[in-house]
């Protein structure tokens, strides 16, 4: 009995915990949830925290550089060196010697600073620059997950719209069937009529189960672009739609066009900075270098290995330091003109980000000039189809009462309630259609951040 009542326990909590997960999120939340949780977005800030790695490994280059060794030979066999005999009393005979003890050891450091580099110098303002860079890139992939998510937003909006005029749709049409078929057990309707009222309810059925699947896909596809687990559970807020009316009702202001708005171009801009930046390094090649160096040792030589014995203790060993400081200057003369390609290669580089700044800036310019357009052409073409449907229903509604008092045929209540429908689809169509080159309108004035509030 206690472990039903637990298991009791343990569905209840289930069925309360899937009553929360269905989670509805309007759009300010879906985007909000995707700049969390987007994972091309989390890739990006990645590249980054790899650019702020990158200036601290350039900026190693300009501080002191430290090294330790530690050597250990054994001189297995000795080299010597020929003196004459004269030298030790031995006339006219050549004496060979052996030069060195058996066991040498040595322990030490190495020390070398730049002390100028022009090379240096350059990569840690291009270091400082690329950070910049890859902070302007996070910049353009928010500004892209908001694009798209508001692009999956309003299309399911619009999807699920269309869903509910089918359903009404199916709702009138199963009414239909029923009276239809009242009066034809009662001999008042023909049963061709009825058959037809019934293949139009058919088709309304399939258009649903088709448009519930489309809907269901871009359901996914949201998740997907919010960086959501498929399978959790999501819904859109019914008064999505109604909202989305009516900031449609209150139009636009299309503003300008600010090329330096647009994050496209601005990364243009610090591109050609980079590229400014590596050409000013390749003719720092030309420049000399000078490092101060330092070095010191300790050595100890003998031909037992009692380094670890003390003097005391008989050890023969002998410990000797070794010392340095110096200046190392190192001046180009001649590399095949291998420097002065790299600058060629520089300056190509510049030239061809010039034309891609001119291209990228004709190109936005037309894109905005075409979303003004699409945004006028779409305004009235939903003023238009929000009369359109006023009108079909008032034809469907003065339809159905003459199809009830018998001034009108079936065939006139069918083309009506199709009619309607188009109507109603139409106006759905315009609506996304306008709210998707809203979008770039938006997007063309660098101000889709603003869709978070």
């Amino acid at each position: 009995m206690k472990r039903l009542k637990l298991l009791l326990i343990l569905l209840t909590g289930i069925g309360v915990y899937n009553g929360y997960a269905q989670t509805e999120m309007t759009l300010q939340e879906c985007l909000k949830y995707a700049l969390a949780n987007n994972q091309r977005l989390a890739y990006t800030r990645l590249d980054e925290d790899m650019g702020r790695f990158k200036t601290a490994e350039v900026k190693s280059r300009a501080l002191p550089q430290i090294n330790g060794t530690g050597t250990y030979t054994n001189n297995i066999k000795k080299p010597v060196f020929p003196l004459p005999g004269d030298v030790v009393g031995q006339p006219g005979q050549t004496v060979l010697l052996e030069s060195g003890l058996t066991h040498n050891l040595s322990a030490g450091a190495t020390l070398e600073q730049k002390v100028f580099d022009q090379t240096v110098f350059t990569g840690l303002k291009a270091a400082k620059t690329t950070e910049e860079y890859y902070r302007m890139a996070t910049v353009q992939s928010e500004e892209n997950v908001i694009y798209n998510v508001s692009q999956a937003y309003y299309q399911a909006l619009v999807t699920r719209e269309k869903i509910r005029v089918l359903d009404a749709n199916i709702g009138k049409l199963s009414t239909l069937v029923e009276t239809t078929n009242t009066q034809f057990r009662n001999g008042l309707a023909r049963k061709i009529d009825l058959d037809r009222i019934r293949v139009n309810l058919t088709n309304y059925k399939t258009q649903r189960i088709q448009q519930e699947n489309q809907y269901l896909v871009q359901l996914n596809q949201l998740r997907q672009q919010i960086g959501m687990p498929a399978g959790t559970a999501l819904e859109l807020p019914r008064a999505s739609f109604a909202e989305l009316e009516d900031k449609t009702a209150a139009g636009l202001a299309f503003g300008s066009l600010d090329l330096d708005n647009r994050i496209e171009y601005r990364l243009l801009d610090k591109q050609t900075e980079l590229q400014e930046l590596q050409k000013k390094a390749y003719i720092a090649e030309y420049y000399p270098s000078l490092s101060l160096t330092g070095s010191y040792s300790y050595n100890g030589l003998s031909n037992n290995f009692d380094f670890l014995k003390s003097k005391s203790n008989g050890s023969t060993a002998n410990w000797y330091g070794m010392a340095s400081v110096g200046l190392t200057l190192k001046i180009p003369i001649f590399d095949g003109f291998g420097r002065r390609s790299r600058v060629n290669q520089a300056n190509v580089t510049l030239r061809q980000l010039s034309k891609q700044k001119e291209e990228t800036a004709l190109a936005l310019n037309t894109a905005f000039e075409n979303a003004k357009l699409q945004v006028k052409s779409n305004l009235g073409t939903i003023q238009a189809q929000q009369e359109n449907v006023d009108l079909a229903n008032e034809v469907y509604n003065a339809t159905q009462n003459n199809y009830k008092l018998g001034l009108a045929d079936l065939t006139d209540l069918l083309d009506a309630e199709t009619s309607l429908t188009e109507a109603q689809n139409n106006y759905n169509e315009a609506l996304l259609q306008y709210k998707l080159a809203e979008l770039d309108i938006i997007k063309s004035n660098g101000n889709l951040k603003n869709l978070l509030n």
